[in-house]
């Protein structure tokens, strides 16, 4: 699926396309949509400036304890941050997170909204 060319999706992480002169795009709608999230989850609430509700606050779990009731809170804080920050582009079908000794695992399973497509985010975060 090509994006709506009015919209102009941002490459992450950004770079510039030498032969353009101006920042890469990215054409492909669920590679955007995967950016997307990642930048969700990584971003910690009151990191961005001009949105500081913005994120997941999923690395500020680096100091819990790494058991079944952290796991709940860290699922609990994807799917809120998913509702609230991307429910216009993404039915979220289902959020599993398991903590390992170094990593905090999380898959998502989601439905955009646009395509009806079923996409897969598996993600490690270090603790």
């Amino acid at each position: 699926m090509v994006l709506n060319p009015e919209i102009r999706p941002l490459a992450f992480p950004l770079q510039i396309d030498s032969g353009l002169a101006q920042m890469q795009q990215e054409p492909n709608s669920g590679a955007h949509v995967d950016q997307m999230l990642r930048q969700l989850l990584l971003t910690d609430p009151g990191e961005r400036v001009c949105r500081p509700e913005f994120g997941c606050g999923i690395r500020r779990m680096v100091f819990a304890p790494l058991n079944e009731s952290a796991a709940s809170l860290a699922q609990v804080s994807i799917l809120s941050a998913i509702e609230n920050f991307m429910s216009t582009v993404i039915d979220t079908d289902k959020v599993d997170v398991v903590f390992n000794n170094e990593t905090i695992d999380i898959a998502i399973v989601y439905r955009m909204k646009t395509t009806g497509e079923q996409r897969y985010l598996n993600m490690e975060v270090p603790v």
